[in-house]
């Protein structure tokens, strides 16, 4: 008799493979987009206000949008169905290379927001669930981590895209813009062909276990949650967004458009990096001191390098503006894995995906009020204004994260939290 071979991979580390090719993807096309977009509203005439504006609403829209998917698909258990819609509608950002009306554009820029907003607490929720499965040797926080990291991969091939075409083209124009929205196209069909496997593998090989309806009504969430919270509130309400950043070097001339997508790509790969790193980091502290939350000491790095941004990127010396950009990439990989991964030590499964929502939404209306008054304040040429909004919103992260740290150490047993 023959043996059967075993696979090289477990079926849960196959999945959040998936899971990541599926996030490179996906950010091959929105990140792409995201690299250049402020830059192409700048060849339309639009002023740095309402590009301000506008990517706060849709950064509002993408992420307080995610409360009602996340209680929706927390009441539904119909996760896939909100990936699939959420993931079919970045369909919308090749399309932007079909037109050079800018209110069409920024229809289109808010659709792409919206359709984050009905997959990601979907997505986070059975990743989450995925890793925590009894056979995964995967920790919650080196699954984001790596899901982060292939995500960032796209997040830096993305922006590539439109350099190559002004480099091939010799020519940054509106042409060469619609040109390069065009072709993300392509990564958008494979995305969707790779979500269809790894829907088909999860339910194949049963790695999210039904479980009873109920615990929707009986698991609550806890205080120490909502000071998370309000933590990352305040800590993103100080971040100088990349539409501001990418504004001031283009209007100043302080860049070409070609570098600012490059720098932009860098940022990306700082951030795959670090989210390996600390999504590790964040797995070894908890299984060192055999606490849920003791992870969360590594956001006190979060306000600490987002004072030090808006002294960076805003001035006109290239040398520090490149370190600025390293540190807007360290920020995005600490945003994206130990902020998503704590969630699933802090909440019940059940409202996991609420939960999500709720966290998303604080963070998406952080993002809005964040790039409204930085814009507005950049338009008034008060650059010491941004440096004092970021500077007092990282001081009340601060002081609030002392007061979560306290809450955690007294919630670390809780069973509810499994």
């Amino acid at each position: 008799m023959t043996q059967k071979a075993k696979p090289a991979l477990s079926p849960v580390v196959t999945v959040i493979l998936f899971f990541g090719l599926i996030s490179l993807l996906g950010d091959l096309v929105y990140e792409g987009a995201r690299g250049a977009n402020s830059q192409y509203f700048s060849l339309l005439g639009v002023t740095a206000a309402q590009v301000g504006l506008v990517f706060g609403i849709g950064e509002f829209l993408g992420y307080v949008l995610r409360l009602l998917a996340g209680v929706w698909s927390d009441k539904s258990g119909r996760q896939w169905v909100f990936l699939f819609i959420g993931y079919g509608m970045l369909a919308v950002v090749p399309v932007m290379g079909l037109t050079q009306e800018w209110p069409a554009i920024v229809t289109l820029v808010l659709m792409e927001r919206i359709g984050k907003a009905l997959r990601n607490p979907a997505k986070d929720t059975l990743l989450s669930a995925v890793a925590a499965h009894p056979d995964s040797k995967v920790g919650v926080g080196l699954a984001f981590g790596i899901q982060e990291a292939l995500d960032q991969i796209g997040a830096f091939a993305g922006p590539l895209i439109f350099t190559g075409v002004f480099l091939i083209m010799k020519a940054s124009g509106v042409a060469q813009y619609q040109l390069a929205y065009r072709l993300l196209a392509v990564p958008f069909a494979l995305l969707m062909l790779f979500l269809a496997f790894s829907h088909r593998k999860v339910k194949r090989e049963h790695l999210i276990p039904a479980a009873p309806a109920s615990g929707y009504h009986t698991q609550h969430l806890q205080k120490v949650f909502w000071l998370y919270t309000a933590f990352t509130f305040f800590a993103t309400l100080g971040l100088v967004n990349f539409s501001v950043i990418g504004f001031h070097l283009k209007a100043q001339d302080v860049l070409d458009d070609g570098q600012i997508t490059l720098l932009y790509a860098g940022a990306m790969v700082v951030d795959a990096g670090v989210a390996l790193l600390v999504g590790r980091a964040y797995d070894r502290i908890k299984v060192k001191t055999g606490l849920p939350t003791s992870g969360l000491v590594i956001l006190l790095l979060i306000p600490l390098v987002t004072i030090l941004l808006p002294m960076l990127v805003l001035g006109s010396f290239v040398p520090r503006i490149v370190l600025g950009l390293m540190a807007f990439g360290i920020i995005l990989g600490l945003h994206e894995t130990i902020m998503r991964s704590a969630i699933a030590d802090l909440t019940p499964f059940h409202k996991r995906g609420t939960s999500y929502g709720v966290f998303n939404a604080s963070y998406g209306l952080a993002l809005l009020a964040g790039a409204a008054l930085m814009g507005w304040l950049y338009d008034r040429n008060w650059t010491s204004g941004i440096v004092g909004l970021t500077l007092a919103s990282e001081i009340i992260a601060l002081l609030i994260f002392f007061k979560l740290m306290q809450a955690s150490r007294r919630t670390l047993g809780s069973t509810e939290m499994r």
